[in-house]
């Protein structure tokens, strides 16, 4: 065999040293405050994505750190520039970053400036940019792209995925091996370094690639004017890429047309404009030009401000650029997405542990081996046992527990028609106690259902019924859900209205300036009060009372001129009825008169030129014939829950998760859900009120509030990201829209659905395939079983290794010779690690899983000072027994120590799963599940067999006297009780167990 060399040796020690040294000297400084001295901002992170500013001059103060005159400057600077690199620097969502407050200020000062102002901010002019100009200003700001966000390139990902601790210390003893001639035991751990590397490469490639799923929402030409000519400036209409769109042009837009960047309105004419991309609400803004906005108006209702990334739904209008690229709100609301979630309590808790076995494996193995080596004074035996006790230190099924674990979780998931993107996601599922979630098609079944028809003073009539009814039914040019509403609740309730006696003589389409739409009805059944020809009007509330001269008193039977208070009785119940949730349309009706010098005679004549120019220019609009019409009533429409939802709530919060609404619709609309679905609505808040907050008051109130509604989606993400870090909380997020898109990426546990926007399931980590809560309550226990499951693996693993090899440390000194070889603790580690792998497929007991569970940093360190210890005992006692008792009898030699030692060490590791995996009485108030006794069984048979058969003795080992199984049962029944009573002190103590 090779002989080490004393410079190899130590080499190897030094290499533990300097990792040892490394985590001494950080630790020492991590519970250290947040602070940097500007002198030393070498040593500061950069990134401004994570550099956020206050709200206000107040919150600044607030922020200031207190001086710490104890404290070296430059070696904090350097302490707090090693931490940022392990563990990030915290984002708690109370803030807007530096770039946030930018956009902010810059577009409310356009939004409150004059337009010729708003010129000189943006240095162009009413004739717009020339093409140098225009050519030199993309040359200077670069392509209008949402997004400035470079991506790592693949072999800067591959690094820092070989780079983990845990890949670190694989690493090291695999190289160890094969210097040892030890090539199975290296070529193994080889193969785990790698299969953990490629996963974690995979996954984080794919999600930092995300964020260009934005580009999508702007690939169009553009529409833009711009001034050429030398000598004579001419304007011009040009056609451009959204790429090379710059401050300072003047776009020009209609219908369906996206706006390439922040834009104020220089000229409009009836713009409605749809946000949906930024706020998630189905409703549409009106925009205007002829208007100065003040600092109070929230940002996403300036009124003469449209926003990159909302299109145009009617009216046309032309506009000045003022922001592109990464300087538009909508950049700073998606510059996030593809950054890092916030550190994983269990992850960092593993790195706990690698750091523990680094430092253990620096002393324990140091001492061994020296021992070792002054006793046998062969540096190669020596060299190799130490390793050995390293690789038995090391928990090498680990991964494989953790991604089994992972994968079984997915298997059952997917039964539930669940896509699990990102296996951890499932054991942070088992961790969240926070579910963030939309209202609309989350809660909601996402349709309209009729509420009432009521008249001006909010009784039913069936009259208003009717008309809305006749409406639906006979408009043709445009389909709306809320038709199929009132349909649907004529057809359910019997209601028997007779649509064949009537007959369609024109219409009047829905369109986004007017908002109603009206229809001229006609029936020759004289023997009705309904008898004659008709228009019917049907639409928004204040568009409808705009072209109603009278109102029909139902209590009196009149028709009476529709006077100013009844205008504000009518605005009242309006407002009322949208409190209690419900949307609000009203009908109207006017009676034509058939005959030959009626205007509306040859109506379909008249409506078909309504849009062309009279002879003065002007154009002959619909109102010209909705006019001095007769106003009926209201139809209410509610978005009903779904009837899952309720149960499904209540059983998340049975098993310890609160739910919170995150959405962009209104309060009261939201309020109304809540409180059907069982949701407190005590505590509730909109996105302008979040605004108005300061940093410590924006925390408590996310803390208390139940609803949010009317959220944008920064707003959204600060919410999430304020319960992650302030509130110490495990969130999940439940959204399907763009505007969740950036609350998905910041949570724990980011939740979609199959129907959502590709970028919505691009930043999930789990798509439901059916919107039903009952999936994610499925998807709880999941998570649970699987941390538990992970946590049993680990503690157990760390308590045994550490146990195990401690006890190699005591036998060695005392006996001055190895207690194992190196293949016999190899094969004894192999064995007990072959066991193990069943683990996933054990049970949990019934309270594990009604509470949430997260990794405790103090946890781990106090179970193992609690449990350790009696494994040790055991060994010990083990080791007393043998030196005691069979020296007397001359049995003890190295061989029939070795055998002892390997027997009782494999029963030891392999039956204290049973004692680590439940709270209960092992064996007699719980057994484990058959996978994992059967293992124990077969496991434990190959170690009491292998000395008797020629396997063992081809490995050193000699036959065992029966006195000695005798010993056994005896010494494990005194662990079981020992260890029993153990865990009941510690469960008293710090009343948890896993």
């Amino acid at each position: 065999m090779q002989y080490f060399s004393f410079f190899q040796f130590f080499t190897f020690h030094s290499i533990f040293s300097t990792c040892l040294c490394i985590h001494l000297f950080l630790s020492h400084y991590f519970n250290a405050p947040m602070g940097i001295a500007k002198v030393f901002t070498l040593f500061s992170n950069n990134n401004n994505h994570y550099y956020t500013l206050p709200l206000s001059t107040t919150i600044n103060q607030t922020l200031v750190n207190k001086p710490n005159t104890h404290k070296d400057p430059f070696l904090y600077s350097v302490f707090q520039f090693f931490r940022r690199l392990i563990y990030g620097r915290k984002i708690d969502g109370g803030t807007r970053t530096e770039e946030e407050e930018k956009v902010y200020s810059w577009l409310y000062t356009l939004a409150q400036s004059e337009k010729n102002l708003v010129f000189e901010y943006v240095r162009s002019t009413e004739r717009g940019l020339s093409f140098t100009e225009a050519e030199r200003r993309l040359q200077d700001n670069g392509p209008n792209v949402p997004l400035e966000y470079s991506f790592p390139s693949w072999w800067h990902l591959l690094w820092n995925a070989l780079f983990h601790p845990f890949n670190m210390i694989l690493i090291l003893l695999s190289s160890m091996s094969f210097i040892a001639l030890d090539y199975p035991n290296g070529f193994i751990m080889l193969v785990l370094v790698f299969v953990s590397v490629i996963l974690r490469f995979c996954l984080e490639h794919k999600s930092s690639k995300a964020a260009m799923k934005l580009s999508e929402f702007l690939r169009c030409p553009i529409k833009v004017q711009r001034c050429a000519g030398r000598f004579e400036q001419k304007e011009l209409i040009v056609r451009v890429d959204h790429k090379d769109v710059v401050p300072g042009d003047i776009v020009i837009f209609e219908p369906g047309d996206l706006f390439p960047g922040d834009v104020r309105l220089l000229s409009s004419k009836h713009l409605v404009v749809s946000q949906a991309s930024l706020t998630g609400e189905s409703w549409t803004a009106d925009k205007t030009s002829d208007v100065r906005e003040d600092h109070n108006t929230p940002l996403l209702d300036l009124k003469n401000i449209c926003f990159m990334g909302t299109n145009v739904v009617s009216g046309i209008g032309t506009g000045l650029v003022i922001s592109t690229g990464s300087n538009t709100y909508m950049s700073t609301m998606f510059s996030k997405v593809g950054k890092k979630k916030p550190p994983d309590d269990f992850e960092k808790g593993l790195r706990w542990i690698f750091y523990l076995l680094i430092s253990v494996m620096l002393v324990v193995v140091s001492i061994i081996f020296v021992i070792d080596y002054t006793t046998s004074l062969n540096l190669s035996r020596s060299s190799l046992f130490a390793i050995s006790v390293a690789s038995a230190l090391n928990p090498q099924m680990l991964p494989l527990i953790i991604n089994t674990s992972l994968a079984k979780g997915a298997l059952a998931m997917a039964k539930d028609r669940c896509i699990v993107k990102r296996l951890t996601a499932i054991r942070e599922m088992g961790s969240m106690d926070i579910l963030c979630i939309d209202k609309t098609g989350t809660l909601t079944m996402n349709h309209a259902i009729l509420v009432n028809h009521l008249d001006c003073r909010g009784l039913p009539q069936e009259k208003v019924l009717r008309y809305a009814f006749l409406n639906s039914y006979f408009k043709t040019e445009q389909n709306y859900p809320l038709d199929d509403a009132i349909l649907a609740h004529v057809y359910a309730n019997g209601f028997k209205f007779q649509p064949s006696k009537w007959k369609k003589i024109d219409e009047i389409p829905f369109d986004f300036i007017r908002r109603r739409v009206s229809v001229i009805l006609e029936t020759e059944d004289r023997h009705t009060q309904f008898f004659g020809r008709f228009m019917v009007t049907k639409g928004a509330l204040l568009e409808v009372m705009k072209v109603c001269s009278f109102i029909e008193n139902f209590d009196k039977h009149e028709i009476s001129t529709f006077s100013s208070d009844d205008y504000q009785r009518i605005l009242n119940l309006s407002e009322e009825l949208s409190n209690e949730g419900l949307r609000v349309m009203a009908v109207a009706i006017k009676k034509l008169h058939i005959s030959t010098t009626s205007p509306f005679q040859n109506l379909s004549v008249t409506l078909q030129q309504q849009t062309c120019e009279t002879s003065n220019g002007s154009k002959r609009r619909n109102d010209d014939f909705e006019r001095d019409m007769i106003f009926l009533g209201l139809i209410t429409f509610f978005d009903p829950p779904k009837d899952s939802a309720k149960q499904a709530l209540w059983c998340l919060a049975e098993k310890g998760v609160k739910a919170k609404v995150l959405t962009g619709d209104s309060l009261s609309l939201t309020t109304r859900v809540c409180r059907e679905v069982g949701i407190k609505t005590t505590h509730v808040i909109t996105g302008p009120e979040l605004e108005e907050l300061d940093q410590d008051t924006f925390h408590e109130t996310v803390k208390r509030a139940t609803v949010l509604a009317r959220l944008t989606p920064t707003q959204k993400l600060r919410v999430v990201q304020s319960l992650q870090t302030i509130g110490n909380h495990v969130v999940g997020f439940l959204g399907d829209g763009v505007n969740d898109s950036l609350a998905l990426d910041a949570a724990h546990v980011s939740i979609s659905v199959d129907s959502g926007v590709a970028i919505a399931k691009d930043m999930a980590d789990i798509i439901l395939l059916e919107k039903d809560l009952n999936v994610l309550v499925a998807g709880v226990e999941h998570g649970r079983l699987t941390f538990g499951n992970t946590m049993k693996y680990v503690k157990m693993s760390v308590i045994a290794n550490l146990g195990s090899v401690i006890s190699l440390l005591i036998a060695t000194l005392f006996f001055k010779y190895e207690p194992l070889t190196s293949r016999q603790l190899l094969t004894q580690n192999f064995i007990y690690s072959l066991g193990q792998i069943v683990i996933p497929w054990d049970k949990i007991d019934e309270e594990y899983l009604k509470t949430p569970h997260k990794w405790s940093e103090r946890g781990l360190p106090m179970f193992i000072l609690w449990n350790g210890p009696v494994c040790t005992l055991c060994d010990v006692a083990t080791l007393l027994f043998l030196w005691f008792y069979y020296k007397t009898y001359a049995y003890v030699d190295e061989k029939f120590f070795h055998s002892a030692w390997f027997v009782e060490g494999l029963l030891m590791q392999t039956l204290i799963v049973h004692l680590m995996r439940t709270e209960k009485i092992p064996f007699i108030q719980d057994i484990a599940s058959w996978p994992v006794t059967f293992s124990t069984i077969v496991i434990s048979g190959i170690g009491i067999a292998i000395p008797f058969t020629p396997i063992g003795k081809v490995m050193g080992f000699t036959l065992l006297p029966l006195s000695y199984f005798g010993f056994l049962v005896v010494i494990f029944l005194g662990y079981f009780t020992i260890g029993q009573v153990v865990k009941k002190l510690y469960i008293s103590v710090y009343k948890r167990w896993l």
